[in-house]
């Protein structure tokens, strides 16, 4: 399989994670998704900051001074009548009370309430009972409703209030953080619908008729952004107290400011330490249920609820396969730290774009988009990383392989510019050519095996003698060797680096030779010839390439062997070879000569020196021996 293919079957299997991902969470499951998306909410509302919110809305809170001040906890109906009465008086657009009012009290109380509720445009508190904890209840029915929570029954206020206000269900849905995160608009049973609370109160506060159309609810002419199931996402502007609240006990100590109540909502709640519904918020980790309730309530009069419709979901789907599909590739790409690089930029970018978008009112679900790019990426970086690892040792072992023909300088300089020689190149350099004498007489009378071990143990000093003198082997000719000093680039030296691997070549080889069997050794010998000049470097062959240097230079060093035999010498150098080495003897060796020789294959003549051990060949054994 290739690569594209690899890459293209990967995109393909993200994709559909992706997908499987959203449908799943969509359709009610992963619901460890929910917490992770509330956390994630928490975050984005806290890096949104404190909002002012619109000033439509008045809480009045039974908080606890009103407790003490009358001593019971709920507040006795004909106290409630008063606060209702008061707050009537100074003319508020609708009195909305956030109190369950189905149990009977004092006859005189509730009479006394039911007769104060008459008075004004009023709307009372219900709730919904389910059979369950969860809200989450499998439709029952095909329709637009169909997706609504259905409760068993919903508990109304007593008649006698209800016969004097309208009423709303209260209820809100918390999630699995106990955070609400939206407020149900419509509730359920078998055979009867109800608005919410929020609803009600908005809808009389506007005095606008509501439509409930099959993706959305229209207030008058105003769509309002709910989601699919008709709840509205509602988004917190502060801590508790952030939307206006007075304490009812301003009413008993007729304190109370017409101007907080005149032509506004007003929301009578509980704010009673222990006596109330509280709720974690990412502000407050105890906010009265009446403010979560006058936060809907904002949202539904002012417009500015955070939009988590039908279309954002469209764009979470998007979200969910083309983002984990953008990281893939962008990996797949570039296997390396740039493509990793590529990838972080987009994690940020799509974080910094969902966190805008949040915070401008539009809230794109972060959880789903990351539990569907999360797993995909890091599989596929780990196999990534699995599969860079495989090719390393791959890699590692051509490159061992290739050390086995090259020479580590040109070896390192072909890694970095593959191109090397790929074009000739005219330069100088010194060349050192060996040979074993003897060699095929020899492989006639012995067994192939022993004369392969002879034959590596001679190639061995050569690949010995030439790395330690920084030469490159152009090639093992069977029982021969050419070795080139000035690849992968001329240097100074390369004289005088190539003179020391002639006379350390003379050394082991005839310490080599010494230490064979008599029968062997007695029929080998050996000749090396070496030369200084100019030469051309170049790359020969197609499919197998080879480095090699051709040239008068290459030619006069493989010459030189035959003239070190005519002169019974084993190696012959030229003068040019010790000029440019300064060679000036050395104690251990001698140099006769000159000799100006007639090479084949050139006109005119070289001046040829030949060296030897001063110690003769017992010596230089020891020399060679201790040298290895």
């Amino acid at each position: 399989m290739t690569r594209r293919v690899q890459i293209l079957v990967a995109l393909a299997l993200t994709a559909l994670w992706g997908a499987g991902i959203f449908a799943a969470h969509a359709g009610g499951h992963l619901r460890f998704l929910d917490r992770l998306e509330a956390t994630l909410t928490d975050w984005r509302t806290q890096v949104r900051g404190v909002q002012r919110p619109p000033d439509l809305v008045t809480i009045v809170a039974i908080d606890d001074t009103v407790v003490k001040r009358g001593g019971s906890y709920p507040l006795p109906r004909a106290d409630l009548a008063r606060v209702v009465d008061t707050i009537v008086q100074f003319k508020p657009k609708v009195v909305a009370i956030d109190l369950l009012l189905v149990d009977r009290s004092a006859a005189i109380g509730d009479a006394t309430l039911a007769n104060t509720l008459a008075t004004g445009p009023m709307v009372l508190a219900a709730a919904a009972i389910f059979p369950s904890a969860s809200e989450n209840v499998a439709p029952g029915s095909a329709g637009p409703l169909a997706v609504l929570p259905q409760a068993e029954r919903f508990l109304l206020p007593l008649p006698a209030f209800a016969d004097h206000a309208e009423v709303g269900i209260v209820n809100v849905a918390t999630g699995q953080s106990g955070s609400p995160l939206s407020v149900p608009m419509l509730f359920r049973t078998r055979d009867k619908v109800e608005l919410s609370f929020p609803l009600r109160v908005a809808t009389r506060a506007l005095d606008k008729p509501l439509t409930v159309a099959p993706d959305q609810l229209m207030l008058g002419d105003r769509a309002v952004p709910t989601d699919s199931d008709f709840a509205l996402p509602i988004t917190y502007y502060g801590p508790r107290r952030t939307i206006r609240t007075v304490s009812a006990q301003s009413i008993f100590d007729g304190t109370l400011n017409r101007a907080a109540i005149e032509n506004r909502i007003v929301v009578i709640g509980a704010s009673v330490a222990g006596g109330g519904d509280f709720y974690p918020t990412p502000f407050d980790s105890l906010m009265p249920g009446v403010e979560v309730v006058s936060t809907a309530i904002t949202h539904l009069v002012a417009g500015d609820g955070i939009v988590r419709d039908h279309r954002v979901h469209i764009a979470d789907a998007l979200a969910a396969i083309l983002l984990p599909m953008l990281l893939v590739g962008l990996l797949a790409w570039r296997r390396s730290a740039l493509g990793i690089m590529a990838a972080a930029a987009v994690m940020i970018a799509w974080a910094g774009l969902n966190t805008y978008a949040f915070t401008h009112g539009v809230w794109l679900n972060a959880a789903t988009t990351l539990a569907a790019a999360v797993p995909p990426v890091a599989i596929f970086a780990g196999v990534q990383l699995w599969a860079g690892g495989r090719r390393t040792q791959y890699l590692a072992a051509k490159s061992r392989s290739l050390a086995q023909f090259q020479a580590p300088a040109v070896q390192e300089w072909l890694a970095r510019d593959p191109n090397f020689l790929s074009k000739p190149v005219r330069q100088d350099a010194a060349i050192v050519f060996i040979d074993l004498s003897g060699f095929t007489s020899l492989s006639e009378r012995i067994d192939p095996d022993a004369l392969q071990e002879i034959l590596q143990a001679f190639h061995a000093r050569i690949d010995k003698a030439a790395v330690d003198c920084g030469g490159m082997i152009t090639g093992f000719l069977g029982d021969g060797a050419m070795i080139l000093f000035g690849l992968p680039a001329a240097m100074p030296d390369d004289a005088a680096r190539a003179l020391k691997c002639a006379i350390d070549l003379h050394r082991g080889v005839e310490h080599w030779i010494a230490s064979l069997p008599s029968a062997i050794g007695g029929q080998l010998g050996f000749k090396i010839g070496a030369h200084f000049g100019e030469i051309v470097a170049s790359r020969l062959g197609e499919t197998h390439q080879h480095i090699t240097a051709t040239g008068d230079t290459v030619n006069v060093a493989s010459r030189l062997m035959e003239v070190a035999v005519r002169n019974d010498a084993r190696l012959a150098l030229s003068n040019t070879l010790l000029d440019t080495a300064d060679f000036q003897g050395a104690p251990d060796g001698v140099l006769s000569g000159p000799l100006l020789a007639q090479v084949r294959g050139r006109s005119g003549v070289v001046t040829v020196w030949f060296w030897r051990d001063r110690d003769g060949p017992k010596q230089a054994a020891a020399k060679a021996e201790a040298i290895d």
